[in-house]
């Protein structure tokens, strides 16, 4: 089959394309320039994904999408901010730009296949089972459309950030390193001879990491501007940098003055961002189990309906049982920090069902 890899310089998209290749396929790696903004690494990965292309004797390919990065997913991550909302790129880098402007770009390249290094698995749906002979689905059957479920590394599973893929999709993606452990990736690599096998894995925000602070980054955009903090009853008790600055749950960052013998911790429980202050209070008033969500993306055929029902608020976070009425979720016991702007995934089981903004 003719496959195109999104390819960073990583361990995890360098193994699988190293093992697409093995397999028989027609590989193409195609490196995603997307971010040229202060702090980037981006010359070191695209030279480590030129190198392993070489290596591996496939043809490399440069696409050029920081403009619509830039637009797509930077000018709404900013804008959702200064709303004070919770906003998560990654989710958004997926949906807009590794499945939708390199997705398109493949299939319109004439490429049959996606493929990318995430922590994740999936049963395709119309591409046929002998597409998927080695593998790559966690099922023996085909399903009618495309399914997502979270990866064999528990730890390292990434299906929140693709909660907001379509079924159709998923018919033509493969996710290689799904059914391995990081340990194995790295062991299954550097047995290649692949020279990024120990190299440390990317986090923070997608295409950007943690070369560059959070709050530096909105610095570029947002200027400091000094406003009230106040408690549950409206008291002022000290001051912040600016609400942009500050999430639902954040401990740190802000200043408090109470004149007190107790030295309870203060966690910020809401934003007024038209008087630019934070709420704060303790950490019992942030234990919610129940919010909304703008809107549903589902992912397959199958919804929030029925029993088994677990719901994930923020990336790594713990499973919780619940059930969806509507665009409203009811959860079984309490959670900490839901925040507007964050998005909400469901599953049934290893299912990856989809997800919604939580709406606020």
């Amino acid at each position: 089959m003719k496959i195109a890899v999104a390819m960073s310089g990583g361990v995890d998209s360098s193994l699988g394309a190293a093992m697409l290749k093995e397999e028989g396929h027609e590989v193409t790696g195609v490196y995603l320039d997307c971010w040229e903004e202060p702090g980037c690494k981006v010359d070191p990965n695209r030279k480590d994904a030129m190198k392993i292309g070489l290596k591996l004797g496939i043809p490399m390919k440069v696409l050029d999408f920081k403009k619509e990065y830039k637009e797509r997913v930077m000018d709404w991550f900013f804008a959702e901010v200064k709303k004070g909302r919770t906003p998560n790129p990654d989710v958004w880098c997926n949906k807009e730009i590794k499945f939708g402007m390199f997705f398109d770009w493949a299939l319109e390249n004439g490429f049959e296949i996606v493929a990318t290094g995430h922590y994740a698995r999936h049963s395709p749906g119309k591409l046929g089972k002998e597409v998927w002979s080695k593998g790559y689905s966690p099922l023996t059957a085909m399903d009618s459309c495309g399914r997502l479920y979270m990866a064999k590394d528990e730890k390292k599973d990434q299906t929140y950030f693709l909660a907001m893929l379509k079924k159709q999709q998923l018919d033509k993606v493969m996710f290689p390193i799904g059914k391995m452990l990081k340990d194995e990736v790295r062991l299954e690599a550097k047995k290649r001879g692949i020279h990024v096998w120990n190299k440390k894995g990317t986090s923070g925000i997608c295409f950007i990491g943690h070369t560059i602070s959070f709050e530096d980054l909105l610095k570029t955009k947002i200027k400091e501007h000094e406003g009230e903090v106040v408690d549950m009853k409206g008291k002022l008790v000290g001051k912040h940098k600016g609400y942009q600055f500050y999430t639902i749950g954040q401990r740190h960052g802000f200043e408090v003055k109470v004149e007190s013998n107790e030295s309870k911790p203060f966690f910020v429980v809401s934003k007024d961002k038209n008087k630019n202050r934070l709420v704060v209070g303790e950490k019992k008033e942030l234990l919610r189990d129940s919010f909304e969500v703008d809107e549903w993306n589902w992912i397959g055929e199958e919804n929030g309906q029925g029993p088994s029902l677990s719901v994930r608020i923020r990336h790594g976070g713990k499973l919780v049982e619940g059930r969806v009425e509507g665009n409203k979720v009811r959860l079984k016991e309490k959670v900490f920090g839901v925040a507007p702007g964050q998005v909400a995934v469901l599953y049934r089981g290893e299912k990856c069902l989809g997800g919604g903004v939580i709406k606020g």
